[in-house]
């Protein structure tokens, strides 16, 4: 249900632009805020389901972003449609950070990867159909309709999680780490809006270097306040083992690459090409379609193979993709664009499942909380620096090259301007998929345990 408003608002985004005449840096904060709210609270609900039990945390946010979704679809204006998303973002972000905990406590370990493996074909599942069917429903009605289709989602299945889901062992009484949970969230507000407002006219450098700087600083207070706590939400010796930390920087990194492509190639098939909604759907639809295929089979090989290998041969052959789609011209046909979007998807379906197996293989039970959203918050950690830093580069590109216009004021005779952009752009991206795929390849070799026959 996450993943199919995800992938639906990819290719709203510039349809709600034209809707509301704002610009891409005020746009960009509907998937933004949405990334942000579930980045900054996924490790703080990790920490209270692990004290209350998963089975209370889940059903809420299903129910919660039900209601979130509703509010969307009702918003008048860009700002409350903003706000209505940071509602909907609490309630995805306490069912991300206990999915992956359920799914270590109802499969063996030995079978642990190819229980991750069916859950990213469900995910591909909501990525797959949302283009299509986002596309469709663009051409027939308004974007608020994308909206409506997660609201009876919503209560069902929280209906559904009260029902069908078991009560869990708590593995955690102690007082909630609520200075730890504050300061991250704080600075992850103020480095975000750093980043996205580094191009806005209206804020001077000393603005944007007092708020880096805060964030920065908040950081760092985070640090220091996990490292004294008995029971933090972040438990910081984690990072000591080598395998652990490297397969979190890489899963940052390879978001950040997918949603680079995701953020910026509608925006080419819709002013450049000039396709209508439900192509650009059909087009986008690469991505998940190749995850959907690839991901079982990922998970199937991460019990048998290592996963410094699959994870980085997947980042490898994500970032070609990148490459390739950085050479892309006004006259590239729509097909060249989806076999490269394949090659994107197949690369992510490669890494995830095994990258997912190794996190969560490597924690003690009383730590599954918080390494599943420690693991949720890396992934949307890098969607949201991968949609910044591409919004970023394209921004600064564009305004360099057009005497500073937005995109929101793109003519037929800026289409050189916006290729210059969006090549900057996708290179920034392939840049994090190399590093990536170092970090990968250097956690080292690991040994999967075979499944018992």
């Amino acid at each position: 249900m996450s993943t199919l408003d995800s992938s639906m608002m990819n290719i709203a985004l510039p349809f709600i632009m034209k809707d509301f005449h704002s610009s891409l840096g005020d746009t960009q904060w509907v998937m933004m805020i949405y990334l942000l709210t579930i980045t900054a609270s996924l490790l703080f609900w990790g920490h209270l389901a692990d004290r209350l039990g998963r089975r209370k945390i889940y059903p809420v946010g299903m129910l919660i972003f039900g209601l979130g979704s509703l509010a969307c679809a009702c918003a008048p204006t860009l700002a409350i449609l903003i706000l209505a998303r940071f509602c909907q973002a609490l309630g995805a972000a306490m069912m991300m950070a206990t999915g992956p905990a359920i799914i270590k406590e109802a499969f063996p370990k030995e079978q642990l990867g190819r229980g991750l493996g069916m859950i990213g074909m469900a995910v591909s599942l909501g990525l797959m159909s949302g283009p299509s069917l986002g596309g469709f429903l663009l051409e027939l009605a308004s974007w608020r309709v994308l909206f409506f289709i997660t609201v009876p989602l919503g209560l069902i299945f929280a209906f559904l999680a009260i029902r069908i889901l078991p009560e869990q062992s708590r593995h955690y009484t102690g007082p909630l780490d609520w200075l730890g949970s504050l300061s991250w969230a704080a600075a992850l507000v103020l480095l975000c809006l750093a980043l996205s407002n580094a191009t806005s006219v209206n804020w001077s450098t000393s603005r944007l270097l007092l708020t880096g700087g805060a964030g920065a600083g908040g950081l760092a207070c985070f640090v220091a306040i996990e490292t004294r706590l008995s029971h933090p939400i972040l438990a910081m010796k984690l990072f000591c083992n080598r395998r652990f930390s490297l397969a979190i920087i890489s899963a940052v990194l390879s978001f950040m690459v997918l949603f680079a492509v995701i953020l910026l190639v509608p925006f080419h098939l819709d002013r450049l090409l000039g396709l209508p909604p439900s192509k650009i759907g059909l087009v986008m639809l690469a991505i998940p379609s190749s995850i959907l295929v690839v991901s079982p089979l990922a998970g199937w090989l991460s019990d048998y193979v290592s996963a410094r290998f699959l994870s980085t041969l997947g980042l490898s052959v994500s970032t070609l993709g990148v490459f390739l789609l950085a050479t892309i011209q006004a006259s590239t046909p729509p097909l060249v664009i989806t076999g490269q979007l394949i090659l994107v998807g197949l690369g992510q379906a490669l890494f995830l499942s095994p990258n997912s197996a190794s996190v969560l293989s490597q924690v003690e039970a009383d730590k599954t909380g918080a390494a599943a959203a420690l693991l949720a918050t890396a992934r949307n950690l890098g969607m949201l620096l991968g949609i910044a830093q591409a919004a970023l580069i394209f921004s600064t590109f564009f305004r360099g090259v057009t005497n500073g216009l937005d995109l929101r004021d793109f003519q037929p005779q800026h289409t050189a301007a916006f290729l210059t952009a969006l090549h900057g752009a996708l290179q920034g991206a392939a840049l994090a998929g190399l590093l990536g795929t170092a970090a990968s390849w250097l956690r080292g070799r690991t040994t999967p345990k075979r499944p018992k026959t």
